[in-house]
């Protein structure tokens, strides 16, 4: 068995106001713990993330779902907001965006 680096589970989420309104990433990418749960909410399981995602690690993914669940109420709240306003848009846009050519 090799030696391995013991990793500080407070580093593989990060918060950066500047970075997706601050919502909490998976450290190292653009990734918010937000993504990670809606695909948890969906049946995905943290392989099957992966599996979608394989420049992410498992450590990270499996941080990002204990910080859902920690903080569950409130990611449940932001990501319905996040469907209503899709929704909103949607309505408001019923053909899409379309591309503009120059």
């Amino acid at each position: 068995m090799g030696t391995s680096k013991l990793i500080d589970i407070g580093t593989l989420i990060t918060v950066d106001p500047a970075l997706h309104s601050g919502r909490p990433c998976l450290s190292g990418t653009g990734m918010t713990v937000h993504a990670i749960a809606a695909r948890h909410q969906m049946g995905m399981t943290a392989e099957q993330i992966l599996d979608q995602f394989p420049h992410l690690d498992l450590s990270r993914i499996h941080a990002a779902l204990a910080y859902y669940f920690a903080n569950r109420d409130r990611i449940d709240a932001e990501l319905t907001a996040d469907e209503d306003a899709a929704e909103a848009m949607a309505a408001k846009h019923p053909r899409g965006w379309r591309r503009q050519s120059a």
